[in-house]
């Protein structure tokens, strides 16, 4: 007969001591590779938000149309304005605005940006002339953004700071007779992308 040898406690001991490091070693590695997949996906989609919002701002400028405006005031605004407003950062008048429901609207559309809350918003009007109680719908772009700035390329290719400029009115009924810019920069001031400087040109 022979004798049949057991583990002794010890050996159990040095056993799940050995297993427990293993797993603990297994657990950090695999922590580490969920946190970097997770800051992998984080920083995907924060660049995907900052993507989108370049496209979306570059084809409101870039499909701008001369028409002029009435706010909910009932006075005249440019098609293009910026400088002059505290809630606004820049207005546009916009075209192109899809229409696949064929809903009885215009194709073209007021948009307007501004910074709050440290994030980049954008409105959007459902009339180009607004009622009195006319209210925009809001749209987050862009978060974690401090400050955008605005400058205008005249036709001279001098840069101006507003829009439009000292001097310049609109003449009611008379879209053509506006002086639009040759490009606008757009500068944006983020948090974790540092400053974004964006140059978009309008249709000639």
């Amino acid at each position: 007969m022979r004798c049949q040898r057991a583990f002794t406690l010890l050996e159990l001991l040095v056993a799940l001591a050995i297993f427990a490091v293993l797993a603990l070693l297994a657990y950090g590695g695999l922590n580490g590779l969920m946190n970097t997949r997770a800051a992998t996906e984080e920083r995907a989609e924060e660049l995907h938000r900052l993507q989108m919002t370049y496209r979306i701002l570059g084809r409101d400028i870039e499909q701008w149309v001369p028409r002029p405006v009435r706010n909910e005031f009932g006075e005249s605004e440019a098609s293009l304005r910026a400088g002059q407003r505290i809630d606004a950062a820049f207005e546009l008048t916009r075209g192109g605005w899809r229409n696949p429901a064929e809903q009885p609207r215009s194709t073209q559309q007021r948009v307007a940006y501004t910074v709050r809350d440290n994030a980049l918003l954008r409105y959007q009007w459902p009339t180009l002339d607004r009622a009195p109680d006319a209210k925009p719908r809001e749209q987050t772009l862009l978060e974690d953004v401090d400050e955008v700035r605005l400058r205008f390329l005249d036709q001279a290719d001098q840069w101006q700071e507003r829009w439009p400029p000292a001097g310049q009115t609109v003449a009611p009924g008379q879209p053509t007779a506006e002086i639009l810019p040759r490009a606008v920069e757009v500068v944006l001031i983020t948090e974790r992308w540092g400053e974004l400087r964006w140059l978009f040109l309008l249709p000639a």
